[in-house]
């Protein structure tokens, strides 16, 4: 065989490889939700991949009332179930601090959306540079479009 040839059946080797990877832009796996019980509301944590960023490897956790939910990885959604009222939510801090909060008041039977989102530091007031997270409300079909590529990780 020679040196060319051999070279040809690397490559399409590599290439047939390539192609039993998962492809982006399809759906993602999905764990189990179960139904919303009529007397509690559900919010969904969505975090999208944030390419070229300074916080790609940092999970934040999310806090809802002070109280830890879960940390938000990226290319992951999940979701808590909440007993109606007024709830205050914020991310972990990475980098410069914003203090930033994001109150929801949640009725029974409804469901709502938070993002977290690695901002550039000068977003959030810091004339220095880097990036932080902070938790921004979705629109309902902004969020469920979003979540079609995501991993859920389900309830937390």
């Amino acid at each position: 065989m020679t040196r060319s040839r051999l070279i040809i059946l690397i490559c399409l080797g590599i290439l047939g490889f390539a192609g039993c990877a998962p492809q982006p832009g399809g759906t993602a796996s999905q764990a189990p939700v179960p139904a919303l019980q009529p007397n509690m509301a559900r919010v969904w944590v969505l975090r999208t991949p944030s390419l070229g960023s300074v916080t790609t490897g940092a999970d934040p956790t999310v806090y809802a009332n002070g109280a830890a939910l879960a940390q938000s990885a990226q290319g992951t959604v999940f979701f808590h179930d909440f007993q109606p009222g007024t709830y205050r939510f914020t991310v972990q801090q990475y980098g410069i601090p914003t203090n930033q909060v994001n109150t929801l008041q949640l009725a029974p039977g409804t469901e709502a959306y938070v993002q977290v989102v690695a901002e550039p530091a000068y977003y959030a007031g810091s004339s220095g540079t880097g990036a932080t997270f902070v938790i921004m409300t979705m629109a309902p079909q902004e969020a469920q479009a979003s979540m079609q590529s995501l991993t859920n990780i389900g309830q937390r």
